[in-house]
Formats: structure tokens, sequence, C-alpha cells
């Protein structure tokens, strides 16, 4: 067993039993923790405890559920724009599989030794120091996880439109103000209309009904996310097989011609991409510039690796996984292996049945092509060409099922992390107490609930996203260097599952995840600044917050 105090260079106070043997559970829950690092006794509200109620199929259920949403019915097209070539389009799916993947894998080891609520907030509090646990924290509330199921929520809204015209981003109920765009430098912000429309009260009233669901306790809520997960990747199988049936010999010749000839057209190593740098429109000043295929791949996983992204949720849920020693490795390998093949095949229909190059101006769907198709919405376009009107009616419904989804593993996943930084006294005290009843945290579901809905009114979400793309990228480079901090801190440490080809596969992640995120930093100035900005503006909060001379104490 591991000195209590081999740690101590994170900053955070811990005692012996935060070591424990391998296959058991750490069910202890951490009092107010006094300078001499023993414990005092815990606060009756940590009585509650969480319910263990997410078996294997249920972990993968979330994994899948949280990552497939509208991003892989939508980006293909913008990438496509950018890339200009069927060979780099997959080359781009297939190095977002091999960077998820071998996050997925790395991520299973900490998962395994600390399988408590909080999950990668835990894993950078204890491999780092406790401020990279709230920075993490803080981003992931202000934008990450309620930004995302904002938006997603709003594009709920947005395909339920196809069926009810009235639900409409212009359908305004009440429009209380314009914010002007401002422009700095490369960043175009602002532009933004705040108040009610009738696609952003569909998006609140499915939040609210949600965070209401689950509010009654994980295995409600679970309960929800298998059906909906299982329901959208048979969905999303289904459509692969129509694309293959549905295959088009203008497209097939297009995409890939004699022996694959078209296939590799265009993605040579001395081909030139062009690639636009800043923000346009409202006094923008966006410039082009040429760039070699290598970074124009990782330009574009802007829409490839973050379509893919959310797949860590389910290490928020830790203390409610049966056997999280083993399940949760299990169910982070499986999910995104499985969701990550359909997504390569997904693409592979849509060369299969649009032509990647097309015409904006064109008047048929055919015409138009992946790149210009209505709207970016590829997978409606290709069902479409299929299957006429029909066709894409059943894409919009199967679009509903993903984000509905979508939003429920995200919104059930978040409040666990705000509930791991209330208990170390890191937010508000209320968020960290569990429902009596329930076993769920319900505060944190309705404070999450509350700032997502702010974020919905305000029209901000899709530029706040925008900006924290870089930070959740810095965020992963981060949890995995803490995979190798604690091999060295933390040597005795029970790992019922090692990282997979470690070292070499987490340092290939860290090297690769570093290349794209110095390539946006470069290229996409105005998705890398104003997320590293939102990211150190928790700083000086985190510094109000602590309390000076008082160790962090470890979270149930």
């Amino acid at each position: 067993m591991e000195n209590p105090n081999a740690s101590a260079n994170t900053g955070v106070i811990r005692s012996a039993q935060d070591e424990v043997p391998p296959g058991q559970v750490n069910e202890g829950v951490g009092g107010a923790v006094p300078k001499d690092g023993t414990r005092t006794t815990a606060p009756a509200d940590s009585q509650v405890k969480f319910v263990q109620g997410m078996g294997l199929f249920s972990a993968t259920a979330l994994v899948m559920g949280s990552m497939i949403g509208s991003g892989i019915f939508i980006v293909p097209a913008d990438m496509s724009r950018t890339l200009g070539s069927p060979a780099l389009l997959i080359a781009a799916w297939l190095v977002t599989a091999a960077m998820t993947i071998i996050g997925a894998l790395s991520y299973g080891e900490l998962a395994a030794m600390m399988p408590k609520a909080g999950g990668q907030y835990v894993y950078l509090r204890e491999g780092l120091g406790p401020i990279w646990g709230f920075l993490y924290g803080w981003t992931l509330f202000l934008v990450i996880q309620t930004g995302t199921i904002a938006a997603v929520g709003v594009a709920f809204g947005k395909f339920l439109g196809v069926f009810f015209p009235q639900i409409s981003a212009q359908a305004w109920l009440l429009q209380h103000y314009h914010v002007p765009s401002v422009t700095l430098g490369p960043l175009v912000l602002g532009g933004m209309n705040v108040g009610v429309n009738t696609q952003n009260l569909t998006a609140i009233v499915l939040i609210t009904l949600l965070t209401v669901l689950n509010s009654f306790g994980v295995k409600l809520g679970t309960a929800v996310q298998n059906l909906f997960t299982s329901a959208k990747v048979l969905g999303l199988a289904g459509a692969i097989g129509v694309g293959f049936v549905a295959k088009n010999s203008v497209a097939i010749a297009a995409n890939f011609g004699a022996r694959w000839h078209e296939f590799w057209a265009g993605a040579g190593w001395d081909a030139a991409h062009v690639i636009q740098v800043g923000a346009s429109g409202a006094g923008g000043q966006a410039k082009t510039v040429m760039v070699g295929a290598l970074t124009a791949v990782a330009v574009v996983q802007v829409g490839s690796l973050f379509s893919s992204d959310s797949w860590n949720n389910v290490t928020f849920t830790a203390g409610e996984v049966k056997n999280p020693r083993r399940n949760l490795p299990l169910s982070l390998a499986l999910g995104t292996g499985v969701v990550l093949l359909l997504y390569v095949l997904c693409n592979f229909v849509y060369l299969a049945v649009l032509p990647l190059a097309g015409d904006a101006a064109a008047t048929t769907v055919l015409g138009r092509g992946i790149q210009f198709a209505a709207q970016d919405r590829v997978a409606t376009a290709v069902m479409e060409q299929a299957f006429g009107g029909l066709g894409a009616k059943l894409m919009a419904g199967a679009i509903l099922v993903s984000t509905l989804g979508c939003v429920n593993g995200i919104l059930l996943s978040g409040p666990r992390v705000y509930y791991a930084m209330s208990r170390d006294g890191l937010f508000f005290k209320a968020v960290g107490r569990l429902g009596k009843r329930s076993k769920a945290p319900v505060n944190s579901l309705w404070v999450q609930w509350a700032w997502t809905c702010l974020l919905c009114l305000s029209g901000s979400y899709g530029d706040l996203l925008d900006y924290v793309i870089f930070a959740v990228l810095i965020f992963y480079i981060l949890t995995i260097v803490a995979l190798f901090v604690l091999r060295v801190t933390r040597p005795y440490a029970p790992r019922p599952y090692k990282a997979f080809g470690f070292p070499l596969l987490p340092g290939l992640y860290i090297v690769m995840a570093t290349w794209v995120s110095v390539v946006l930093l470069r290229y996409k100035p105005q998705y890398t600044w104003p997320g590293l900005i939102l990211v150190l503006l928790g700083v000086p909060v985190y510094l109000v917050w602590r309390k000076p001379g008082t160790g962090i104490r470890t979270s149930d």
C-alpha cells in the first residue's frame, strides 16, 4: 500500500482509506479536512449514497448515446469544403477514431483506479492538483456541458420543425434584444438575438422534462438512455444499410472512379488546400491561406473530433456503475469502438450516394453534392436522394431520436461533476447533496438546468461551444498527462485495468492532440483564444472560492 502522503504534491490531503485493495470500491465520504490531515466525522447529508444502478450495457449506452448527436449528420459538409478529397474526408474520421479510442483506453485505467463520482475532474485533481480539476469543472459547467445541452436541444427543435413548421428560430414569441457584432482581430463576437422563439422554447421544454425525469434517480434516467441509444444506433445502422443499397452511379464515378482513382485525387502530400483563418462577416478580418494535407486534416478535426466528443461522460457517473473497475474500461472501449465504426461507414455511405464536390447554386440534391447540401444536412440529402421527400422526413425523425438521447446522456452525467466539486468545497454547498429518495444529485441537476436555459435564451451557446473546442482538447491532453504522473506518484495504487499500449499509445495521443491544438491555434484563432480566456477566467474564481489554509478533501 502506498504511503498516504505520497501524492502530497497535488495539494490534496488524503487518508490511507483512499487507497483500497483491487476489486473493492472506496465508499468512504470525506468530511472537512483539518490542517493535520485527519478526517472529521462525515456530515449528516453524506450518509445518502449513490445507487450503483448502471450495468455494463447501461454504461456503454451512456458512452454511445452521449457521442451520437447531430454532428455526424451535418459536419461532413463543412469538412468536405475544406478538404476537397474523398480520401482525406475518410482520413480525417480515421484520425478522429484513432485519437478517441486511444483516449478511451487510457481513461479506462484512471476510471478503474478511481471509480468515484466526478470522473475526469477527479483524475485531474488527483494527478495534477486541485486547480486543474476546478478549471475543468468550471469550463464544463460554464460552457462544455451546458452549452452542448443547449445546442443539441435547439437542434431537436430545428428538426422537429420539419414536421411542425411553426417551430422555427424566426417564430419569435418574445424578442428582447439583438446583440450587435463586435470585431476583435480575427474574432467576431455577438450578433445573436436574445429572447424566446418556438425553437428555443421547444429546447427548454425538452431539457425541463428530462431534468425532471433524471431527478427520480439514475435507474429511470439510464432506462430512458438505453431505449433511445438502442433506437438511434439501430437507426444509424439502418441508414448505413439503406445507403449502400441506394448507391448512385454518378456519385460512385465522381468519388471513386476506375480503380479508386478519383478517391485519392487531391490527397497527395503536395496537394494544397484553402483554409479560412479568422471569422468572416460583420466586419470580420478573415483571410485565406494554402496548407498541406496534414494541416488540412488537423483543421477539420474541429468537426469530426468534437462530433465524437462526450465519450468521457460515463466517468462522471462512476459512483453509480456496478463493478466499476471492470465495467468502466469496458464501456469506454466498446462504446467508442462501435460509434466510430458507424461514423466511418456513414461517411462511405455519403460518398456512395452523393458526389463530394457540388455547386452551391444547383437546384438538385445531386448537383449540390456533399459540400453544399442544404443547410449542411448531408444525411437528410442522402435519404432525400434515395427516397425523395419521405426519405428526408425519415432521416429528420431519426435525428430527433438521436438528439433526444444525446441531451439525456449529457444532462444525466454533468451534475455528478458539480456534485464532486461541491464536496471539495469548490461549488455551491447545496449542489453536494443527494436526494434522500432518488439518491441522485437533484440540486446539481436543477442548477445545470437554470444555466442551460439561460444559454438557450441568449442564443450564444453556438459561439460558446466554438470557443471551448480547443479547451476541451487541452483538458484531454492534461488528463492523459495525469495518467503518466500517477504512474510515478502512486505506483502501488490498485489498477485492475492498465492502459493498453502504455506508454506508447497514450504518448501518441498526446503528440497527435498537441499537433491538432497547435494547428487550431494557428489557423482557427476564432475557436482557440476565446476558449483559453474562458478557462483562465476560472483561476481568480478558484482563488476566491477556495478558503486559504484548508485542504481540499476528496469526494465520494
